[in-house]
């Protein structure tokens, strides 16, 4: 006799089946399932093919399941994938998805997490320079998903009166993140991209980098701590002036000089880091 059961528990049902961890047996069995289809009632639900057995045709969505996964992770973390191996980088999304499994219809966001779990995970080789590489991939994917703003052209930004300019305040556009790291992981992520195999090693170097969007494209700039700073203190929403008199203050006999200062100005600008000027 076939099960009767309305869709939504054979949904939930197969959610249960297809996102288990362990086995296609273990995954049928689990209390997820079971709960809402008894295991023994498989054969009632889902008849065998001419070479598959029930449980098998099962099998095949459940085996898919984590190979989406792995291929959804390695598209946004593919500098991570290639420093930890295949071998390695499939073992870590086996356990992340445990933890962090997909919670919405699209899968843009399946790797928010996965820096922080690199943290504790097991078995991952300088989980510290993976944590700084997951988070620069990571600000890459989430720059490219980021809500569209057009950017402050340069001649809005020619026309604000000289007088203004101390009191102004720049917004950045939504797709921009600044970010510090203790290792190269921005000249290791080129190496990959570029095919390069002189990546750089995963030893202590402060960097800092601007991922910003522009002309549907995502760019990674390199910083220098002082223009890090000033662009921090300006995205937290510093007016310009307090801005450029803190970093003068904190470079001391390395403050930046004016030539450096229109340099960086006239770079973010064009750029288009900025979507607006408040005066």
């Amino acid at each position: 006799m076939a099960v009767e059961a309305p869709l939504p528990t054979l949904q939930r049902w197969m959610q249960a089946v297809v996102v288990h961890p362990g086995t296609t047996e273990e995954a049928v069995a689990s209390p997820e399932a079971d709960r809402e289809v008894p295991a023994e009632r498989l054969g009632d639900l889902i008849l065998p093919s001419r070479t598959l057995t029930p449980l098998e045709r099962v099998g095949v969505y459940h085996g898919m399941y984590l190979l989406r996964m792995h291929d959804c992770l390695a598209g946004d973390y593919e500098a991570l994938r290639h420093f930890l191996g295949d071998e390695a980088f499939f073992e870590l999304v086996r356990g992340y998805v445990q933890v962090h499994p997909s919670r919405s219809y699209s899968l843009n966001r399946l790797g928010d997490h996965l820096p922080e779990y690199l943290e504790t995970a097991p078995g991952v080789k300088r989980p510290a320079f993976c944590v700084d590489l997951a988070r620069l991939e990571r600000a890459v994917a989430q720059v490219f998903d980021a809500p569209e703003a057009p950017p402050l052209s340069e001649g809005v930004f020619a026309g604000v009166p000289t007088a203004a300019w101390e009191r102004a305040r720049l917004r950045t556009i939504p797709g921009f993140q600044l970010l510090a790291f203790r290792y190269p992981v921005n000249a290791y992520l080129q190496t990959v991209r570029d095919e390069n195999h002189d990546h750089p090693k995963a030893q202590l170097k402060n960097t800092w980098v601007a991922v910003y969007r522009h002309s549907y494209s995502v760019w990674r700039l390199d910083l220098t701590r002082a223009a890090h700073d000033l662009l921090a203190d300006l995205h937290a929403g510093k007016a310009l002036g307090e801005a450029l008199g803190a970093a003068l203050a904190k470079g001391g006999r390395r403050a930046p000089t004016a030539d450096e200062l229109f340099s960086w100005f006239r770079q973010w600008v064009s750029g288009g880091m900025f979507a607006s000027v408040d005066v």
